[in-house]
This record gives structure tokens, sequence and C-alpha cells, in this order.
């Protein structure tokens, strides 16, 4: 079983973030270079909310709002979900499926441990899908072949 802690070791602990006071524009251009569809919001590195593509689309462009001038306190996702370190990808997995979220911050305690995503989360299934079959297959050919 792969844990949460293994995926931050796999793809790194940086984490992208922007103050509550940035505009939406600048947190829209950071997430641009870094090719990521979040971002966190940080206030004295207290974790204070996430700001995504989807909040862009729904409360910005939709609402005929300024991406220049609106800061992104006044749309970031306010109540923002979190992981710990030890729970399970398959527990991430299902947590996001439900509550239909694709980013999820890490917390060890209160201090921000890095931010996984519904893409790594699906990369370290299907991994762990093929390393079962992989050895799924080995054990049948073993059987066929007459080795135990």
């Amino acid at each position: 079983m792969r844990y949460v802690t293994d995926l931050l070791d796999e793809k790194g602990r940086t984490v992208w973030s922007v103050s509550p006071d940035s505009s939406v524009y600048d947190a829209l251009k950071l997430m641009s270079q870094k090719e990521i569809g979040a971002v966190l919001v940080l206030e004295d590195d207290r974790l204070v909310g996430i700001f995504s593509e989807r909040d862009y689309a729904r409360k910005v462009i939709l609402k005929g709002k300024s991406s220049r001038s609106t800061p992104v306190c006044e749309i970031m996702s306010r109540k923002v979900a979190y992981v710990r370190p030890d729970q399970s990808v398959e527990e991430c997995m299902a947590f996001m499926t439900k509550e239909r979220i694709r980013h999820l911050p890490v917390l060890e305690g209160e201090q921000l441990a890095g931010l996984i995503s519904i893409g790594d989360v699906v990369k370290a299934v299907i991994s762990a899908q093929g390393m079962e079959i992989k050895q799924l297959e080995t054990y049948v050919t073993g059987l066929l072949h007459g080795y135990c």
C-alpha cells in the first residue's frame, strides 16, 4: 500500500502559493508558468485558502469580474480539504472522488508539507495495479510451468 508521503517523496514537496492580496491575474500567471491547476493561498505561512482554475472560471469569468483588479481572497475557496502524510493513496482517491476535488494540501500538524493532485493519485494507483498484475502473471506462469 502506498501513502501520501510516498507521493511527496517522488514528486517533491515544492508548493506554489500566493498571498490573499495577490490579484487573480498574478495567481493565473504563476499557474501558467508552473503548469499547475491550483495554488495555495498562504498568509504568514498559514493555509487560508486554495485558488484553482475552477474558481477562476466560475467566480471571475462567469461573473464578469476583472482578473487584474480582483484579489484572490475574494474568490478563493476558503474551506480547504487536506490530508496527512500517513494517509493511503486509496483513501485520497476515494475522498477526492466523493468531494469532487482535484487538489489536496498535505499537512503535518499545522505545517504545510506539500500538495497532491488527482493526477498524482491516479498515477500511483495505476502503478500499483501494474505491479500487482505483473506479480499475478509471474505466479500464474510459475504454476503453469510447474514452479512453486
